[in-house]
């Protein structure tokens, strides 16, 4: 099967990206070096490409009660505009998708989802469709989108638009705003922890507004890619599908059951309150490393008494904190903060301790 490209391919070639297979697609892992792309957006400003996630509208007169069945979070509480994060859950409580919802009024959602769960997505969603009046728009092939993340975001796209992005607050979107002559949704999110805004636009105009990115933020705005977009989320204990989350791992196992509603009924609504009872069994820790090594992704956990109590999702060497640090998903009476543990790492097993996994404070606009 021959991989698909991203309307700003060429772009990523040109600027000599190490291109990369990911979930069908190739894209951009690094330009330069991991750490200096991580350090631009911590210091100053990155753009990502992110056209490869998913865009899947749900609209109808009967949107808002088929969304409250499929949505963990509470959209009635999210007025238009705004934008709400939570899951999409199957019957066993784990979690098919984690996702983006725009509410763009009561009859029109815009599902932002995962590029590796887009059609997983697609097709849970019509599978439950029937007896609701709505319809389920894929928009994905059609749907380019960026990332400007940094302290110095806002800065360099205000030169692209008149729009005053002062005016938008986080966790916000507006539709119909142009940018470089582009008609764009601009939303104040991200995935790095830092101040920024997700721009979506049709494919043939994502040159455009690229280019006029970069002439703007001439000698600040730096090109991204995939690694640092990862160290970048996991600093600042934000989850990935695949390593925190999957069909196995419920939200509140991960630590994120404030994206899910205590009073909703939903797909996996009756498990969620059966955990939130006691029935909960795992949870998601911060990790130390205190011996060499990096605890990746399936290395198991032990505990001082040398059983195995879990395993890491994401481990790295942090490079704001200059340590290396891991999440660990483990038995929920396991180790707690300030415990020791060991990571089972190739034929050893390295010391570590237990920590907050709220790694590093978030700079995001209030």
């Amino acid at each position: 099967m021959s991989l698909k490209r991203t309307p700003l391919y060429n772009k990523h070639k040109e600027a000599g990206a190490d291109v990369v297979e990911f979930f069908g697609w190739e894209m951009p892992m690094t330009y330069t070096k991991l750490s200096e792309e991580h350090e631009a957006v911590r210091r100053a400003a990155g753009l990502f490409d992110v056209s490869h996630m998913g865009e899947i509208y749900v609209e109808g007169k009967d949107s808002a009660v088929f969304m409250k069945k499929m949505f963990s979070n509470n959209l009635e509480k999210v007025a238009d505009g705004a934008i709400a994060y939570g899951f999409f859950l199957n019957e066993k409580g784990g979690i098919v998708d984690d996702l983006l919802v725009y509410r763009r009024n009561e009859n029109s959602y815009l599902c932002v989802v995962n590029a590796s769960n887009t059609d997983k997505d697609d097709a849970w969603l019509r599978a439950h469709q029937e007896g609701f009046d709505i319809s389920i728009d894929n928009r994905s092939d059609d749907i380019a989108e960026v990332a400007i993340q940094g302290p110095k975001a806002q800065e360099i796209l205000q030169k692209v638009t008149d729009f005053d992005l002062d005016t938008l607050p986080f966790f916000h979107f507006k539709e119909d705003i142009v940018v470089a002559g582009v008609s764009c949704l601009i939303s104040r999110t991200g995935y790095t922890g830092e101040d920024g805004f997700e721009i979506y636009f049709g494919n043939d105009d994502a040159q455009k507004v690229w280019d006029a990115l970069f002439e703007a933020g001439e000698g600040v705005l730096k090109p991204v890619g995939l690694g640092c977009r990862d160290t970048l989320r996991f600093e600042a204990a934000l989850p990935l599908y695949g390593n925190e989350l999957g069909d196995d791992i419920s939200p509140l196992e991960a630590g994120f059951g404030i994206f899910v509603d205590k009073e909703g009924t939903f797909i996996g609504s009756d498990v969620m309150r059966a955990q939130r009872a006691g029935e909960l069994s795992r949870k998601l820790v911060g990790l130390e490393l205190l011996d060499k090594g990096i605890a990746r992704h399936g290395y198991p956990v032990y505990d001082e008494n040398d059983k195995e109590i879990g395993f890491i999702t994401t481990g790295y060497k942090s490079p704001s904190l200059d340590k290396v640090i891991a999440n660990a998903l483990i038995e929920k009476d396991g180790p707690s903060i300030d415990d020791i543990v060991y990571v089972g790492i190739r034929s050893k097993k390295a010391k570590a301790k237990v920590i907050n996994k709220r790694y590093l404070h978030k700079n995001t606009k209030k």
